[in-house]
C-alpha cells in the first residue's frame, strides 16, 4: 500500500470526523457513546495546533487512510514533558502498516519537540491490533485498569503502555 505521512490540514478534517464516527459507533478503542461532529472535531484539531502538539495523517493522494496526534497526559504543569497519543485508521486501511507508519512519524514528531514521554492508553484489552501497533513502536505495557467503562452493554478495561521518548528520564529537560 502506498502512501505517505503528513500534517494534518483543515481539509482533512471531514474524513478524520468519518474515520472517528465509525470507531466511536462500531469499536472499543474509544469511551465514547456518541460520535462528534465536524464542528467539535474541528475544536479540538484547533486546540491541538494551538498548544503546539503534532496531529499527523497517512494519505494515498487527498484519501485519508488513518490520523494519529498527541496531547497533553494531563493539565498539571508536572506532566509537561509527557504526551498521550491516539491513532484511528480508515477500517479498509486495518492491518496494512498504516498504524505503525504513523506511529513511528508521531514519536519522531514528539521527540523533536522535546516531549519524553509518551503514554498509550488503549480502550479494551482485547484491542490486539493497537497493543500490537504499540508494542512494535517501542511501548511497554505498565498495566490494565479493569472494568473501567461501560459500552455496547459491557465492560471494558483500558491498556496502559508506555515508551520514553528522546533522552527520556535520564537527563532533566532545561526549560
Amino acid at each position: 500500500m502506498s502512501f505517505q505521512i503528513r500534517p494534518t490540514r483543515p481539509a482533512d478534517l471531514p474524513a478524520i470526523t468519518a474515520i472517528y464516527e465509525h470507531a466511536v459507533r462500531f469499536g472499543t478503542a474509544t469511551f465514547e457513546l456518541e460520535p462528534p461532529d465536524l464542528a467539535e472535531m474541528t475544536r479540538r484539531y484547533q486546540g491541538l495546533m494551538d498548544e503546539g502538539f503534532p496531529y499527523l495523517v497517512a494519505a494515498d493522494g487527498d484519501t485519508v487512510l488513518g490520523y494519529a496526534y498527541a496531547g497533553s497526559y494531563r493539565a498539571r504543569p508536572a506532566y509537561r514533558f509527557a504526551v498521550e497519543n491516539s491513532v484511528y485508521l480508515d477500517p479498509a486501511a486495518q492491518g496494512r502498516g498504516v498504524g505503525t507508519r504513523l506511529m513511528q512519524a508521531l514519536i519522531e514528531e514528539s521527540e523533536e519537540r522535546g516531549y519524553r514521554l509518551m503514554v498509550a492508553v488503549i480502550g479494551d484489552s482485547a484491542n490486539l491490533a493497537s497493543i500490537g501497533v504499540h508494542r512494535r513502536t517501542g511501548f511497554e505495557m505498565v498495566g490494565t485498569l479493569q472494568n473501567v467503562g461501560l459500552k455496547f452493554g459491557r465492560w471494558l478495561d483500558t491498556v496502559l503502555m508506555q515508551r520514553p521518548l528522546g533522552e527520556g528520564a535520564s537527563t532533566i529537560p532545561q526549560s
